[in-house]
């Protein structure tokens, strides 16, 4: 090969090497911190998304972050002895029996003790290999070899309608996995091809909210299978359904899990969100997020107690229930000072979100008075968004028959 023919090879080397050359930032990335979260939690996950959609990269700067040896393995070209052992005869198999021999990657990974290993292309896996991942997913083997506590295991999957010969996931085999849906950010794309991905970082567990963080967790998915008995295992009728996330005991006590490592890590609703309907799936899983939004409010003693530095839910809804909590309290246990605690609750509220949620609390509050009660200061300050709220009712009705007519 001529010199100057080499030197330019080095040259676009070179170019190649600047090309690939990029430095991450921390960013808010709710796709990617349910990911890191259910990696943390040690559970198999699933990332769906159109092919380009950057879940190779996103798997690989995953494993770079958390400093795990990534071994991918293509689901799709290998055969089901793969993954359930080549049987090797020994010298006596009547008394040694035959064993089935691990394919080499399995072997790196049980030597290193820790790894990242990648699942890709799981949907155009045909359903003999399918099968054969089975006992690799949910017990970790393969083979003869159990592979360490330190691997993780990730997989990725493009939709049927655009995976080349794609297979729907059986149900057995999606019912292990908690299933992501992969977008692309455009913020993310354009800083990332400028040279600056989002940072993936395990998240942090407080360890003193650890023993909480499980009781919170049990109470959140037991006292929701407890009043609906009916969530426990629903098989999906549909099979494309059947190959996403569905509600069994075993998605539950993955979600279980999530919820624990969740409360822990303290990370956002929009994040648990993520999680708890990738693993039961989209209804079961905002029931649940109902109930642990029920099980976050704060208790109306305690807001009775200290009025001044209660700490009211953002939510409308939340805030809507807590303020009735407490009017409720009162209404079990009235007295003076409660009375006048609640009061200066429903002053805080009025300060600090929408009027309007304070006119039905505010009412009934009013008829929980005493004759020998005095009427407090704050009943002036709320009367006035009490009024305003039923005139603009008062007008929503005389308008909406008109709407009507029209």
């Amino acid at each position: 090969m001529p010199t100057h023919v080499s030197d330019q090879l080095a040259v676009a080397d070179d170019l190649l090497t600047l090309l690939g050359d990029s430095a991450t930032e921390p960013r808010c990335d709710s796709q990617l911190e349910a990911l890191t979260l259910a990696v943390a939690a040690d559970l198999p996950v699933l990332l769906w998304g159109e092919p380009g959609i950057g879940k190779t990269a996103a798997i690989a700067q995953l494993a770079t972050a958390l400093d795990l040896p990534l071994t991918t393995v293509i689901a799709s070209v290998h055969e089901p002895s793969d993954f359930a052992g080549l049987p090797v005869v020994g010298d006596d198999p009547a008394v040694q029996g035959v064993p089935m021999a691990p394919p080499d990657w399995a072997v790196r990974l049980v030597r290193a003790g820790r790894g990242l290993l990648f699942l890709d292309e799981l949907s155009t896996a045909p359903p003999a290999v399918q099968a054969a991942l089975l006992r690799l997913v949910l017990e970790r083997r393969v083979g003869a070899l159990r592979l360490p506590s330190g691997v993780r295991i990730v997989a990725a999957a493009n939709p049927r309608s655009s995976a080349a010969d794609g297979w729907e996931l059986s149900p057995p085999l999606a019912n292990r996995f908690v299933h992501l849906q992969w977008a692309h950010d455009h913020e993310v794309v354009v800083r990332g091809l400028g040279g600056t991905w989002p940072r993936a970082t395990l998240p942090r567990l407080d360890p003193d909210r650890l023993p909480a963080a499980v009781d919170f967790a049990r109470r959140a998915v037991c006292g929701l299978l407890a009043t609906r008995p009916t969530l426990v295992h629903r098989l999906p009728s549909g099979e494309t359904r059947r190959g996403g996330a569905w509600p069994s005991p075993r998605s539950w006590d993955m979600t279980l899990r999530l919820v624990a490592f969740a409360h822990a890590a303290g990370v956002s609703r929009d994040v648990l969100s993520l999680l708890v309907r990738g693993t039961v799936g989209d209804g079961p899983g905002l029931e649940l997020l109902a109930s642990v939004d029920r099980l976050e409010l704060p208790d109306p003693e305690t807001l009775l107690a200290d009025p001044a530095a209660a700490d009211l839910p953002e939510r409308g809804d939340l805030r809507q229930a807590v303020l009735d909590g407490v009017v409720a309290a009162v209404r079990e246990r009235p007295d003076r000072a409660r009375w006048d605690a609640a009061w200066a609750l429903l002053v805080r509220a009025l300060d600090t979100g929408a009027p309007d949620l304070v006119v039905v609390p505010a009412t009934t509050l009013a008829s929980l008075r005493r004759d020998d009660w005095d009427v407090p200061e704050a009943v002036e300050r709320l009367a006035g968004a009490v009024a305003v709220s039923r005139r603009a009712d008062r007008a929503a009705a005389r308008v909406a028959p008109r709407v009507t007519a029209r």
